[in-house]
């Protein structure tokens, strides 16, 4: 190769070197853009120099790296930012439940001071719908946040469609461009792994690069979303168990809908957002519709204990929002559940559960298994009658088939606060006084009057007798035993038994003493304008473990407050943690792939002069050529 030849290729690969400086300079502030290298090699024919490469500057490991640890980022920042609006919901001081029921119990205090003042009596009821009023607003609140997280899964959804879509687009044409001039365009390459780094933001995902290149990207679970040059669109559907529930599902290679489960995405905003969902929002609304049903049960027994200025037995004071039950879509039974009540509320939990027919006998009478959904535990039940009844639920069944496989979902507290009213607007009808009145040694506790209880009692009332052998003397009035006729001949009553007479229910605590017999007197009390025992009462019930049994109303709402900002604090602690690493990792892939201003200057300046130098080699070149012309002159 003559010297012009070589200074020739020094001139070419001086314009390459300084395409490419200039090529990185003018991307310096593209999104994904990966700067890219001249890779110079000594030319084999003769001397010289050849361009083997334009090199992109890219670590895949790193940017796997990059990419999970951007997915958890987003899933955390998408969790805070939604857990902080029920906490500064719920911690507001001026705003929440606690000030409110305080105020309530208060009015209360007042109305047992003065039983018989209508001012009182009115404040009672101004309270009342104050409280019925802000537990509604929180139920609200939180069910636009559950229709805000829907709206939210779709629109993730279909973000994450038109990503995958494009990506196995970009596929194609990269096999295109590589069978065509055997490599694939750095543009191209850049333009993918930034649409998979913008896929990282979300959702959680699995990236397998195959042979040629091509990228196929999986959900956590295994499921496809692109293979090569096809792409998988996700689904957001309503949830089969709940249509008021937005949930992602695919298509099967059959073209069936398979449902995934809440928990198999984690990562990205729609991870972040069905986590949010299942671990706090859920939580929350459960806990806040327990306290109200744990409230409004709880009051209204104590108030149907008491008479109001009419000399009549108190009515329920407050509503609340029935059980919400769900028939699975895919159910081939016929049966429905037709009604849903609270039982023993002190059995109530804040959470959802799943009923599911295991067995049908020959009878068509089910079997059941109720499972808790929060913690998957196996919860005992009785089926009698058509009605099912567990964990302070009682569900009612009609006479339609039941097939194995049949499945329900059942929240019993989940909506329960959107419904909570006063129903009393008389303040006359608060039941002050005392309607009830008993005496007697015999040991009872929970005592709970029905809406029409003692409309035959005889002059004197109901005395009943029990001695030590566990037998019942009732003086021929019907008594029933958990919920049943008890026939005191052929029968012993045992601590722990709830009797019912006349529509007064009460547990017996414990037998008399051996020898002895206790007795118990039922009456209904004289009205009086004056009797404020009821209203005692029902102040009382403030320091009462009405929640589940074990913790007051403001014990259960302070717990609720207390979850929530705990969450709070994690998650924002994690999100600290989760982005200062993330931070670290782009550090790390801008350190291979980003573009220096500084060094690119100084490049453009070394192959500035690498050019005019191999011009200069051209140059001389010319003249040794002219030199030897001269000579033959």
């Amino acid at each position: 190769m003559s010297i012009y030849s070589i200074g020739v290729s020094g001139l070419n690969a001086a314009q390459s070197a300084l395409y490419t400086t200039s090529n990185n300079i003018s991307n310096v502030y593209t999104p994904g853009y990966s700067r890219e290298l001249v890779i110079l090699g000594e030319n084999q024919h003769g001397g010289g120099v050849q361009v083997n490469d334009i090199q992109r500057q890219y670590d895949a490991f790193v940017a796997v790296q990059l990419n999970a640890s951007t997915s958890a980022s987003s899933a955390l920042g998408i969790y805070q930012a939604q857990i902080s609006q029920i906490d500064n919901l719920l911690a507001d001081g001026d705003a929440g439940l606690a000030p409110l029921m305080q105020n309530f119990f208060s009015a209360l205090g007042d109305l047992a001071a003065f039983p018989s003042d209508p001012a009182a009596r009115q404040s009672v009821l101004g309270a009342a719908d104050t409280l019925s009023a802000q537990f509604r607003a929180f139920d609200g609140y939180l069910q636009d946040m559950q229709s805000g997280v829907n709206q939210q899964i779709v629109a993730e959804v279909d973000e994450i469609n038109t990503l995958t879509q494009q990506i196995a687009q970009l596929n194609h044409e990269i096999v295109i461009a590589t069978a065509r001039y055997g490599q694939a365009p750095n543009a191209l390459l850049n333009q993918r792994d930034q649409l998979v780094a913008e896929l990282s933001t979300h959702t959680d995902f699995e990236l397998v690069v195959q042979d040629g290149g091509s990228y196929n990207i999986y959900l956590p679970g295994g499921q496809p979303l692109v293979t090569g040059t096809h792409h998988y669109e996700l689904e957001a559907v309503a949830s089969p168990y709940d249509p008021q529930r937005t949930v992602v599902g695919y298509r099967d290679a059959a073209g069936n809908l398979v449902i995934l489960p809440e928990d198999a995405i984690q990562g990205g905003a729609l991870g972040g957002l069905m986590s949010f969902r299942a671990e706090t929002l859920d939580k929350t609304q459960n806990q806040l519709g327990q306290l109200a049903v744990s409230l409004v049960v709880g009051f209204n027994e104590q108030h149907r204990l008491g008479q109001d200025l009419n000399g009549d037995q108190g009515g329920d004071f407050f509503a609340v929002g029935a059980p919400q039950t769900y028939a699975h879509t895919a159910n081939t039974g016929s049966a429905q559940i037709v009604d849903a009540t609270y039982g023993d509320v002190s059995q109530l939990a804040a959470a959802d559960y799943t009923v599911t027919v295991t067995a049908v006998d020959g009878d068509g009478e089910p079997t059941f298994q109720v499972v808790r959904k929060d913690n998957g535990q196996v919860v005992e039940h009785d089926f009698e009658d058509g009605t099912l009844s567990f964990a302070g639920v009682e569900l009612t069944f009609d006479d339609g088939g039941f097939a194995v496989g049949d499945s329900y979902e059942i929240q019993p507290v989940r909506r329960a606060a959107g419904g909570v009213e006063t129903l009393i607007s008389d303040p006359a009808q608060i039941a002050a006084g005392s309607f009830l009145e008993t005496s007697g040694d015999m040991a009872i506790s929970s005592i709970v009057a029905a809406q029409d209880a003692l409309q035959d009692a005889p002059d004197g009332g109901y005395a009943l007798s029990l001695d030590s052998e566990g037998n019942l003397g009732t003086g021929g009035v019907p008594v029933e035993r958990n919920g049943q006729p008890f026939d005191p001949d052929n029968g012993q009553i045992e601590p722990g038994d709830v009797l019912t007479v006349d529509g007064i229910s009460f547990s017996v605590d414990a037998l008399p003493a051996e020898g002895e017999t206790a007795s118990l007197t039922l009456d209904a009390a004289p009205a009086a304008a004056g009797d404020n025992r009821n209203a005692l009462a029902l102040q009382a019930l403030q320091n009462e473990k009405l929640v589940a049994g074990s913790a007051t109303l403001n014990q259960a709402y302070a717990s609720i407050v207390s979850d929530v900002g705990n969450q709070t604090n994690v998650i924002q602690a994690n999100l600290q943690m989760q982005q200062g690493l993330t931070d670290q990792l782009r550090a790390v892939q801008q350190s291979v792939s980003g573009v220096n201003l500084d060094e690119e200057a100084a490049n453009l300046i070394r192959y500035q002069q690498y050019y005019q130098a191999n011009a200069r080699v051209i140059e001389t070149a010319s003249i040794m050529f002219d030199t030897i012309l001269g000579l033959r002159a």
